[in-house]
């Protein structure tokens, strides 16, 4: 490890370890996951930046390790009856750590998604806005002044009754409940009813009411159809069921609900995203008649300020906001409040640090489960800046995600400021830009997995090209511009629009097919939007593939094993050895998910949970199977000398030689290898894998399967959480289903992605309303040159050209 504590960072030279003003963060034997006894020091007062290819176990050393000591340190000041309170993780596997202040964590994961939820409530800009209207606002004559709850449409003074503060109302019409009239009820014309034994139970309760399910829809009396559609009674009758010759048959109370019913109940509180999606097929969505689709009670919206109501300026853009409320608070109109002009600069100045970070195209009314993970994570570093806190560690995940080249400078700015401010800011990231902006460089690898969890270099940056084993050094000191390669011809064109959402207005775009398409733009720019529309009933596409980040399971029983049902295959093999056959053992025997094989004392999950008393709950291996999560007789069958519990213990590399002559595993444990992934082992749990690893994992089960059809496959920031090394990686095999002549779409920030592209598709110029047009279409080269583009200078420096479109 080449550490170099003696740099000059601290304005004399570093006092011992552990003394009280030691200006290192100091970690010794840090074990936590794939990291192997890591001893580092790492600077305070400075911008820190981890790096390494995925998986090599940075984030497990800035999160997992000191994070979590910083959190642990700090639950253990509070008092052990709130401890109960909070959400805790368990404490880090180190050593010891010295010389480490509290701090604070910036990961991409987010809460669950809630309707309520929006960027005026995640940056509390929405109380400053609502202190205004309460303080300062124009009220009707002889009208009560309103407390600032009343302008929330999140409490019950402020919310209107009639939408319950959503701001819009969910109905259904007989026309979408019953697609075909010609059909009888029981033939299935209200599609909107379940299926299977519920949508029978239904179909026989309306039978015994008296009503005729054989009839055709459209020949039933027109109040029986609106009883049947709509009634909120819910009559309870004996059924007989009919049912086959030889059951026996039972009669039953069966409870009518009528098809809006279920649909409504169905929509609001099933905890199924599939039957919710099922259920808003047949609902339509319109402003609340009541509120407007203001949100707020008649007394609230009557309240106006510059004119508006705090509806109305909550759905302006930022930039449109904050100059809004510039005009409307200046010292030269005589009119304003001092009450006024307060409030007004004070929001003003928050605003700017959310519009510093490239995000002024947002509106505070924004819901939160519509933005991407990175818009999240700024909004949350907006927060912090104007928090005002020191001596704080702010731990960063990828604050880059889903930027621009353009945003990321902006992004540097705010991470000096955060620094300025007396704060240390460790920042795991891969954007080659904010490592070169760094102090202080720590490198973790060499390679990922078991190949990984060494720090190859902790110092200034400049020191990593010193480094022959570090996968960063290459990328940082090495690289050459993209050369400008020859594009591939394509095999028709895929039209697409008039689209109209968000801030696309009647946008029509043309991909081109068999070729490798990248999207760009700034950030709300319209590229997740336009791409979203893509789908298998447009004409060529043929089959559709979208390849996103999202976890491949949420549960430890999940891993990648069975996601890529190379567990099917495995179970086989080891059901088909002489030993299992003795014993009657099916394929379900070495499932852990089911009784049989299972350890039953932990229920197949390897560990158990201790429960201690204020205290979070800790893990420790099951007493009983000491993890390996099957009973002593399943691990008593043997296949080539390993049990199940060893197999699933694998790496990817070790399983691609122990299954090299059973063409089923091999083929899917190949593709594993060709996207980079020959690291993981193959029982995994998806709780543990990066959202890089869950879209390459994606991208390798669809890679595995015979292609035969062009297949349309579309990408959404593909390279997020990706080293450049594993970029590399992934583009190869992008370019591989290009020449096998199927068509790649992929919305991409990487320029170094972007230039290897066969087309472009630019949307901007801006964000928000200030962008949802094309601004530039073709080949990279061409569109490196595009006047009015904020993509195309950045795209020319990586294709090394000049700005009027020479070689450099």
């Amino acid at each position: 490890m080449h550490s170099r504590t003696d740099a000059p960072l601290g304005p004399t030279a570093p006092p011992g370890p552990g003394t009280p003003h030691d200006p290192f963060v100091r970690v010794r034997g840090a074990r936590e996951h794939n990291l192997k006894g890591v001893d580092v020091d790492v600077p305070r007062d400075a911008l820190t930046v981890f790096t390494g290819v995925s998986g090599s176990g940075k984030s497990s050393l800035a999160f997992g390790t000191i994070y979590a000591e910083a959190q642990r340190r700090y639950f253990e000041s509070v008092a052990p009856y709130a401890r109960r309170l909070i959400h805790q993780v368990g404490a880090p596997k180190v050593g010891e750590i010295t010389g480490l202040p509290p701090a604070v964590s910036l990961e991409q994961r987010r809460a669950s998604p809630n309707a309520r939820s929006s960027v005026g409530t995640v940056t509390t800009l929405s109380n400053s806005l609502r202190m205004l209207f309460s303080r300062a606002g124009t009220y009707p004559p002889g009208a009560p002044r309103l407390d600032s709850d009343a302008f929330s449409p999140n409490t019950a003074a402020g919310a209107c009754p009639s939408c319950h503060g959503i701001g819009r109302v969910h109905g259904t019409s007989e026309e979408l409940l019953v697609p075909d009239p010609g059909l009888s009820i029981r033939e299935g014309a209200i599609a909107a009813w379940p299926g299977a034994w519920q949508g029978k139970n239904l179909r026989d309760v309306l039978d015994t009411l008296g009503y005729d399910v054989d009839r055709p829809w459209r020949e039933l009396d027109a109040k029986d159809r609106e009883w049947i559609l709509f009634t909120d009674e819910q009559p309870v009758v004996t059924v007989h069921p009919v049912r086959e010759a030889g059951r026996i048959q039972r009669p039953y109370q069966g409870t009518y609900m009528s098809a809006r019913r279920y649909v409504m109940h169905t929509f609001s509180d099933s905890k199924s995203a599939t039957l919710r999606a099922k259920a808003e097929r047949f609902l339509t969505s319109s402003p609340c008649p009541v509120c407007g689709g203001g949100r707020l009670r008649p007394e609230a919206m009557a309240v106006t300020f510059a004119g508006r109501t705090i509806a109305e300026l909550a759905a302006l853009p930022l930039t449109d906001l904050a100059g809004t409320l510039t005009r409307a608070t200046a010292p030269e109109d005589g009119a304003t409040s001092e009450t006024a002009r307060v409030l007004g600069e004070d929001l003003v100045a928050r605003i700017g640090t959310v519009t510093e970070l490239g995000l002024g195209y947002l509106s505070l009314d924004r819901a939160t489960p519509t933005l991407s993970n990175g818009e999240l994570q700024r909004l949350r570093l907006a927060t912090q800046l104007r928090s005002g806190l020191f001596g704080v560690v702010y731990v960063l995940d990828e604050p880059s995600a889903g930027l621009h080249p353009a945003d990321t400078e902006a992004l540097l700015v705010v991470l000096d400021r955060l620094k300025a401010a007396g704060n240390t800011v460790f920042v795991v990231e891969h954007h080659l830009d904010v490592v070169r902006h760094a102090d202080w460089l720590v490198d973790v690898g060499p390679r990922a997995g078991e190949h990984g969890g060494r720090v190859l270099h902790s110092g200034p940056p400049g020191g990593l090209a010193e480094v022959a084993e570090s996968a960063t050094r290459r990328f940082l000191f090495d690289r050459a511009p993209t050369p400008v390669r020859e594009v591939r011809a394509p095999a028709g064109w895929l039209r697409t629009g008039p689209v109209d959402r968000h801030n696309l207005r009647g946008l029509d775009a043309a991909f081109p097919l068999g070729v490798l398409t990248a999207v760009t733009g700034v950030s709300g720019s319209g590229k997740s939007t336009l791409v979203g529309f893509l789908s298998e009933e447009l004409p060529d596409v043929g089959r559709l593939v979208t390849v996103d980040q999202k976890p491949i399971g949420r549960t430890p029983r999940s891993n990648l094993a069975t996601y890529t049902g190379l567990f099917d295959v495995v179970r086989k093999l080891f059901t088909a050895t002489d030993e299992a056959r003795e014993r009657g053992y099916k394929a379900g025997r070495f499932s852990f998910n089911v009784p049989g094989g299972r350890c039953e004392t932990c229920q197949g999950e390897g560990f158990v949970s201790v429960e201690l008393l204020f205290l979070p709950s800790t893990y420790a291996p099951c007493p009983d199977c000491h993890g390996a999560r099957y009973n002593p007789e399943t691990l008593q069958v043997r296949l080539r000398g390993l049990t199940i519990a060893e197999v699933l213990d694998l790496t990817v590399e070790s399983a691609a030689g122990f299954f090299a002559d059973v063409p089923a595993a091999a083929r899917s444990l190949r593709t594993l290898l060709d996207v980079g992934l020959g690291y993981l082992r193959l029982g995994q749990p998806a709780t543990e894998l990066s959202g890089g690893e869950a879209q390459r994992i994606k991208l390798a089960s669809e890679l595995q399967r015979p292609r035969r059809a062009h297949t349309l496959y579309v990408l959404d920031e593909p390279t997020t959480g990706l080293h450049p090394a594993d970029v590399e990686v992934l583009m190869r095999q992008l370019h591989g289903l290009a020449e096998a002549g199927h068509t790649v779409i992929v919305v991409e920030h990487d320029m170094e992605v972007v230039a290897t592209a066969d087309w472009v598709v630019d949307l901007g110029p801006g964000g928000g309303d200030e962008g949802g047009r094309i601004v530039a279409a073709g080949p990279p080269a061409e569109v490196a040159r595009a006047a009015g583009s904020r993509t195309a200078p950045y795209l020319a420096r990586a294709l090394g050209l000049t700005a009027t479109g020479e070689a450099r």
